[in-house]
């Protein structure tokens, strides 16, 4: 038994390397610089069908906007001149890539890329019987995606994979995407911030130029970023400090080193954390909207509205200079006097003043404030109400404008 399948493989290895010194022989009439003359020969252009299989996506850079990839890229086309008849073999495996003609395609938005040789190059090239041929290989690339940081951190991002032939017109060659699945995911595909779409688009991009219009196809990756690592690095401790800086409405407007500390120190916290968030992102100024010119800077400034409430409330604390009474001269006292007025009303709260020749005032805040003769008291009182709500208020409209209505820039083709 064993001697039979000896024999079997010894005929099989025969026929293998009978066939490839047939096609690709000293003896062979096969020129790899010419590109095969369509499906049968009749001249038209060569058919490339694509298809990749995502193995895994490293590295998404904000920065300078890119991302790299390890994927495996596979095309498959016809050349009549390979053909053979065998019965030993529906493929065999060509042992150099360089023997034959394969098309030029490239990746328009390279910008780093090489094959893998460890522990051999890993690269497939499986010949048919009818000339139909399969070319495997695996490759590391950086690519190129330009990104819409307006929503930062909250965004959505598609980043593309272009390809397309080099030389050779739509005359030539012409690259369709495979039918069924065109770009695989790996089970198990991970990705460091991000999280990819289950649908990945698949478009054609034929160019048009001076040279004539080149075939090329594009697929698009749906990248959505993850938010809970930002919501607990940056929004949380932004938004515990803002709370922080309101401590100092509770102090006595007495204690001026503990609020002054207070203040400033939440402040330059603040500013730092800004800074710092800054340092990873894209150096643009109107790039990241969202989480810069809105999100950290109002809660910069509504740090710096409690540092400057401080200093409302010790000015209001300072007692008043002694103002020269225009009542002490009888004849302009009884020029007041004949015009109306009383000179208690100069010595009424202001407040209070307010409330009984405008009513301006609600019932329920002047009888709260009634209780608090002192000036700087009522304002760190009222403080205490209109900073909370204010940050409030401004969260709806913020989360309400950037999380709700976005999906991401408009899909490609649509």
């Amino acid at each position: 038994m064993s001697g039979n399948s000896s024999r079997i493989n010894t005929l099989g290895t025969d026929s293998e390397k009978d066939i490839i010194d047939m096609i690709l022989g000293p003896n062979a009439n096969y020129d790899n610089r010419l590109r095969p003359t369509g499906e049968n020969g009749t001249g038209d252009p060569v058919i490339v069908t694509v298809n990749i299989l995502v193995r895994s996506i490293s590295k998404i850079d904000d920065v300078n906007m890119e991302y790299s990839c390890q994927i495996t890229f596979r095309e498959q086309w016809k050349d009549v001149r390979l053909s053979y008849n065998s019965t030993f073999f529906q493929w065999i495996n060509l042992p150099d890539p360089q023997q034959i003609w394969r098309p030029d395609l490239f990746f328009y938005n390279e910008k780093q890329g090489h094959f893998h040789n460890i522990v051999m190059p890993n690269v497939l090239l499986r010949l048919y019987p009818d000339g139909r041929i399969l070319y495997s290989v695996r490759l590391s690339l950086v690519l190129s995606c330009p990104m819409a940081l307006q929503y930062y951190p909250l965004d959505k991002q598609y980043c593309d994979i272009e390809m397309g032939s080099y030389g050779y017109t739509t005359d030539d060659i012409i690259f369709l995407w495979k039918q069924n699945d065109p770009i695989q995911k790996k089970s198990g595909l991970e990705l460091p911030s991000f999280t990819l779409g289950d649908e990945i688009t698949t478009t054609y991009c034929t160019s048009n130029t001076n040279t004539g219009a080149y075939s090329c196809i594009k697929g698009t990756l749906e990248l959505t970023r993850q938010f809970s690592y930002y919501l607990l690095q940056l929004y949380i401790p932004s938004y515990m400090l803002v709370i922080v800086s309101w401590v100092s409405f509770w102090l006595d407007k007495e204690a001026v080193p503990a609020r002054v500390s207070l203040g400033v120190t939440t402040l330059l916290t603040m500013a730092r954390r800004r800074l710092a968030s800054n340092s990873k992102l894209a150096p643009a100024c109107l790039l990241h909207e969202a989480i810069d010119h809105v999100g950290l800077a109002s809660c910069l400034t509504f740090i710096f509205g409690a540092l400057a409430q401080f200093a409302l409330v010790n000015y209001a604390a300072r007692p008043r200079q002694p103002q020269k009474s225009f009542f002490n001269n009888d004849s302009t006292f009884g020029k007041h006097q004949e015009a109306g007025y009383d000179s208690s009303d100069l010595h009424i709260d202001p407040a209070a003043r307010l409330r009984n020749m405008h009513g301006e005032f609600p019932r329920c805040c002047s009888s709260f404030l009634s209780r608090y003769q002192d000036r700087s008291k009522r304002i760190d009182v009222m403080s205490r109400i209109m900073f909370p709500t204010g940050f409030c208020l401004f969260n709806i409209a913020y989360w309400a404008g950037y999380l709700l209505p976005y999906k991401g820039p408009p899909l490609p083709g649509k």
